[in-house]
């Protein structure tokens, strides 16, 4: 019989179902390997972020470095310390790489980081609590030094580590640190550290400095193993640029050196300090104090302006030089005229040299320049016509930026509302300055007349591509006077520091002419009314250039409120800084003394390939030293370079292969031990500025690369920082508190100028004579010194001139 098919629904369905399953699966198989993505993600991506790991290179912070090149700030090799407090950390019980003992590490520990014993206990404790696999000590566990961290080594302690760690290095300490600023460590949003500038160049130049991290990725199995045939991909870190400026290094030191000394002496209030160039503008040197150390920050107030550029001041009688100049160039200047000296009067107000308005009777207008008197800028205003020299003052940049390559430049205040403000600021009283002001102003006058433009900044420089981002040249900034009268100004300047009138004898170097001014400038206190302290209440100040013929280098020093010895000018601390850096750069620079005498010269040819012995003997029968750095015979290098001059006795140091052997560098340069250095390869260092007194190793020692050579470097001795006061008489007197300030807006008297009893002799009344003071010789000596009257004037709270008061006129004791 024949079997009746059944169509299977059931199995039916079930192959429906199936089927239909696995038609679903093909199309997604088929769609993700068409698409790469699941529900929108990257499977690629998935699986990279799984196995791909990636490592930041930190890019290196750019250096700063001086003019020749020298470390100003860079990083350094430091360590941070870590205590493994987790015991998985240890694979064998006989070696322990965790913490065994937490009181003996907390003692081991508050030893050496200066951190107190309980508090490194605590640390610990809470991470053994918190399970934690290891902990950190904070600011106290970080920038451990590499001699340090062989120190704690030696002790073996259990489960103490050193990751290495760079910190940012100011190897010379406290050197022009409010111009350079600090940067330090900072945490980002992801956690990591980073070196970020705070203040100074470090923060205005950060992004520069920083330069961009690269990273390197790589495969890796589940386990962090790296794959077998696995291609790294890097991204090489841009290294920080490096930030060039026109600082000498050696000029700073003997900058710094020396406003040290006169801190520690005489403890002032405030120092400002500029060294320029005068025919590039470039800063040479530039210091404050207070001041502070930017490795540690110590020292570091609330105070964080560059004075220099940032601060305003009443400038004093070094503004005089500028109305000198004005007066000059409009040919209204006759320095034999003749002028009551003592007080002048304008308007119902009384102006008064330093001498508390005595004067010195009928004296010459160039006597009255050395002198510093205030009443001769008044004339010497009548003949210039107060428009006139309104337009001097802003030709030399007065009342405006400078525009030096650095932020929050302050534009001073030249005061032009009326008649007593002019006058005032003949004599550097009531209008405001900077002190980079001054410098700019005064390069016209060392300059033949051409005003440079300061600048800080000669370069930035990527080290590894090489390529430039800024790069500074010499700046005009206006030509305010002609070469002509920037002369006669430079004799003028230099005769009040020759001349026995003359307010800047104690500026006088040993084996250079000096041109400049001194000033002495009240001090607004907080009220606006000037600070009344008697002689230790004033900003003496000297802006001045040498050698006076022809300047090298220009000098503003500031030295306000210093505390002065009994029988001290104002002048003194101020001296010991400008005659110090002055005589020292110099030499440093190997500027002629003005009373060298003539000598033979040699201009060097290329002595390369040739033999060394035939050149020695060559250039010894010219006069010269030649120092041979191998034993080599064949010359491979030379110094000084082709074509230079070399005077009578100098040295010239060839480059010969082979082992070197010392000469006796008693009294080399340091210019001349970096370039022996440079040539020879040797580990050459230097100690110290100056000139070489003394080596590690003795004449005649053979050397190699290895062996370090030490040389002990000293500055010469600076006979000219001893003031001459025999030709002062009599001893500075105190004036009453209520008395101190004189006759309206007359400076103190100049350091040095303390009267004689028959100048200081009471005189017959009278008024001050308003006419120009031009008096021949005869009248002259028919007219009868005057004395000044009572009505003064009392500076107003915004430290211009103000309404006459009735006050008894005494002497200052300083200028």
């Amino acid at each position: 019989m024949k079997k009746k098919f059944r169509f299977q629904w059931g199995a039916f369905l079930l192959f429906l179902v199936f089927a239909g399953l696995f038609f679903i699966l093909t199309v997604r198989i088929v769609s993700i390997q068409a698409t790469g993505t699941v529900e929108g993600q990257e499977l690629a991506a998935k699986a990279a972020a799984k196995y791909q790991q990636e490592e930041v290179l930190a890019a290196e912070r750019g250096k700063i470095l001086d003019r020749d090149g020298q470390v100003i700030a860079e990083d350094t090799l430091t360590y941070k310390v870590v205590a493994v407090l987790d015991e998985s950390a240890t694979q064998k019980a006989s070696n322990p790489r965790h913490v065994v003992d937490v009181e003996e590490t907390a003692e081991f520990l508050a030893k050496h980081l200066g951190m107190a014993e309980d508090k490194v206990l605590a640390i610990l404790e809470q991470g053994v609590e918190k399970d934690r696999y290891q902990v950190e000590f904070g600011v106290a566990g970080r920038e451990i030094s590499h001699t340090k961290m062989l120190e704690m080594k030696e002790e073996e302690v259990p489960g103490i580590l050193f990751v290495k760690d760079l910190k940012r290095l100011y190897p010379n300490g406290t050197f022009a640190s409010h111009l350079i600023g600090f940067a330090m460590k900072e945490e980002t949003k992801d956690g990591l550290m980073v070196t970020k500038g705070r203040m100074g160049l470090e923060s205005i130049h950060n992004k520069a400095l920083t330069g961009k991290n690269g990273k390197i990725e790589f495969s890796t199995d589940k386990w962090g193993f790296l794959l077998p045939n696995n291609e790294s991909a890097v991204t090489p870190a841009v290294d920080g640029s490096d930030v060039q400026l026109t600082l000498d290094k050696t000029l700073q030191n003997f900058l710094e050196d020396a406003m040290t000394k006169v801190q520690k002496e005489y403890e002032p209030a405030r120092m400002i300090a500029v060294v320029a160039d005068p025919d590039t503008g470039e800063i040479l040197a530039m210091s404050q104090r207070p001041t502070f150390n930017p490795n540690t920050r110590e020292g570091l107030s609330d105070n964080w302006l560059n004075e220099s550029i940032e601060l305003t001041i009443e400038p004093g009688s070094p503004m005089k030089m500028f109305t000198l100049a004005s007066a000059i160039e409009e040919g209204k200047w006759d320095p034999n005229a003749y002028y009551n000296s003592g007080t002048y009067s304008l308007m119902g107000t009384t102006i008064g040299d330093y001498n508390s308005g005595r004067g010195w009777g009928s004296i010459t207008f160039l006597e009255g320049f050395q002198r510093s008197s205030n009443v001769s800028m008044a004339y010497l205003l009548e003949r210039i016509g107060p428009e006139t020299f309104m337009k001097y003052i802003d030709a030399f940049g007065f009342g405006k930026k400078t525009g030096i390559d650095l932020p929050n430049e302050a534009p001073g205040k030249v005061l032009d509302t009326g008649p007593i403000e002019r006058l005032t600021t003949t004599y550097g009283q009531g209008s405001t300055v900077t002190p980079i002001q001054m410098i700019q102003a005064a390069s016209a006058i060392a300059n033949e007349g051409v005003m440079m433009k300061p600048y800080v900044i000669d370069q930035i420089k990527n080290p590894d591509t090489g390529k430039v981002t800024v790069k500074s040249k010499p700046e005009k900034a206006g030509q305010p006077i002609s070469a002509e009268t920037a002369e006669k100004v430079k004799e003028i300047l230099a005769s009040t520091v020759t001349s026995e009138n003359g307010s800047g004898r104690p500026f006088a170097l040993k084996d250079y002419a000096v041109a400049g001014k001194t000033g002495t400038a009240q001090v607004p206190g907080p009220d606006g009314r000037y600070i009344n302290q008697g002689k230790n209440g004033f900003l003496y100040s000297f802006l001045g250039m040498a050698p006076a013929d022809d300047p090298e280098l220009l000098v503003y020093i500031g030295v306000q409120q210093p505390q002065l010895p009994a029988g001290e000018y104002g002048s003194a601390p101020v001296a010991k800084i400008f005659n110090s850096v002055m005589e020292n750069g110099l030499k440093h620079m190997n500027v002629k003394p003005d009373n060298a005498k003539s000598v033979k010269t040699t201009e060097l040819e290329d002595y390369t390939g040739k033999s060394s012995a035939e050149v020695t003997e060559q250039l010894a029968g010219r006069g010269l030293n030649v120092v041979v750095t191998g034993g080599s015979t064949k010359v491979e290098g030379q110094y000084p370079a082709t074509g230079e001059a070399v005077v009578e006795g100098g040295t010239v140091i060839l480059k010969t292969a082979g082992p070197s052997i010392l000469p006796d560098f008693t009294g080399w340069s340091k210019r001349d031990l970096l370039a022996y250095q440079s040539l020879s390869g040797l580990s050459v260092e230097l100690a110290g500025q100056g000139y070489a007194v003394s080596q590690s190793l003795s004449p005649g020692s053979k050397v190699t690369l290895k062996d370090p050579v030490v040389i002990r470097l000293q500055t010469p001795e600076n006979a000219s920082q001893i003031q001459s006061t025999d030709s002062f008489e009599g001893a500075p007197e105190e004036p009453a508190e209520d008395e101190a300030e004189g006759v309206a807006g007359q400076d103190a008297a100049e350091p040095g100028m303390e009267e004689t009893p028959e100048e200081a002799a009471p005189e017959e009344n009278g008024a001050a004579s308003e006419e120009s003071g031009e008096e021949t010789p005869a009248d002259a000596a028919e007219a009868t010194p005057e004395e000044p009257t009572e009505t003064v004037e009392e500076p107003a709270e915004e430290g211009s001139a103000g309404e006459t008061i009735e006050e008894e006129i005494v002497e200052d004791p300083t200028e």
